[in-house]
């Protein structure tokens, strides 16, 4: 990657008016889908054992998606695949096919305490803003946030009776703004914040981390945030640093920019998108939504946290958060309570199939 290829700041208004952020998938490319995954399954290996080999692509297909992927880190930091034939497969066939078709693209991160490798976005009468509290398994609006990998991305197997709506803003714009209006505040953004594991850390590791919520390296631009993964922290954790006069308003001002209509874009994902998020350069969110009572019709996505061969480096004070900064290096995720040697396994195995440096082996 080189400074030619970075993501750019956007506003709302160019998203809407240039689609070259969507990519719709060639109706021929879901039958090499279905071809990969009778391959696969013919192996009997379960999925973790699986190699990029055990579900094998057609050049144009591994092109294609593999594409999809690597526009996130450069112009728009996102984009949304179009297409993908998911009435056709159960959930059980869609998830092996999102997982082969990660394999081809990079290392997986597992995502909660429980470290599963994939999870399911729908309502299970979860709750969010409490203790350990996760938004992916309620129907709950959510803070605008960034995940903890280089690419998050959501399949949508079926969309919300109502609501849902995903929202997504550049946090490069953002940060210019705060530059252009408040650059008082710039210093207090390159201070550390501590965020809350929430519980989903190893045994091993501390239950917050501290990381700016914005910096630089090589001149490539990182944000994050997660002001309730901030509170977490403030509420549970007394040897936790108390958050200064600035870095309050730095929060208080970043929940009134997110979701300002200039910046922010509302996306409904529909029923086979593929929406793919670069979480250094665009922050996300959703509104709550309301199911169908079937419940073979809730809404249900599958989500990847995804680290990429050709990513961005990290500021150097990022590495008690990814534990590794350097580009194109296997980082982030939340390791859990549940990492299995099968895993560790997969992790190396992708790691050396796609030349990345891993620090976990």
């Amino acid at each position: 990657m080189n400074r030619k290829t970075q993501c750019r700041p956007w506003l709302a208004d160019d998203v809407r008016n240039d689609r070259s952020w969507i990519r719709p998938l060639d109706p021929t490319l879901g039958d090499d889908l279905d071809r990969a995954l009778q391959h696969a399954d013919e192996t009997g290996k379960a999925m973790l054992d699986w190699t990029p080999d055990d579900f094998p692509l057609r050049e144009h297909a591994r092109a294609f998606f593999k594409n999809a992927f690597d526009s996130t880190q450069r112009d728009w930091g996102f984009c949304l695949i179009r297409g993908m034939p998911v009435e056709r497969w159960s959930v059980e066939e869609a998830r092996r096919i999102y997982w082969g078709l990660g394999l081809h693209i990079g290392v997986c991160r597992t995502q909660n305490r429980a470290s599963d490798i994939m999870t399911s976005v729908k309502d299970a009468s979860g709750s969010y803003k409490v203790n350990g509290g996760r938004g992916y398994n309620t129907n709950a609006g959510l803070d605008f946030h960034v995940d903890f990998c280089d690419v998050v991305s959501l399949l949508c197997l079926h969309p919300a009776k109502a609501g849902g709506t995903s929202l997504i803003t550049s946090s490069l714009a953002v940060i210019d703004e705060i530059r252009r209006t408040r650059p008082d505040l710039e210093d207090a953004l390159r201070t550390p914040f501590y965020f809350s594991l929430q519980g989903a850390g190893a045994d091993d590791e501390p239950p917050v981390y501290p990381c700016p919520l914005y910096g630089e390296k090589d001149g490539f631009p990182a944000f994050r945030t997660n002001r309730k993964n901030i509170t977490a922290a403030q509420e549970y954790f007394e040897q936790v640093p108390r958050l200064t006069d600035q870095q309050v308003e730095v929060l208080d001002l970043l929940d009134t920019l997110l979701p300002d209509p200039r910046f922010c874009f509302s996306m409904n994902i529909e029923k086979g998108d593929m929406q793919l998020l670069n979480n250094y350069t665009v922050v996300h969110s959703r509104t709550d939504f309301e199911d169908f009572e079937e419940e073979e019709k809730k809404r249900h996505m599958l989500r990847l946290w995804m680290t990429l061969p050709n990513s961005q480096p990290l500021p150097d004070d990022w590495v008690a958060a990814f534990k590794d900064t350097r580009p194109g290096s296997v980082r982030g995720g939340n390791r859990g309570k549940h990492i299995t040697e099968t895993f560790l396994d997969y992790e190396r195995r992708q790691a050396r199939y796609h030349g990345m440096r891993n620090v976990f082996s």
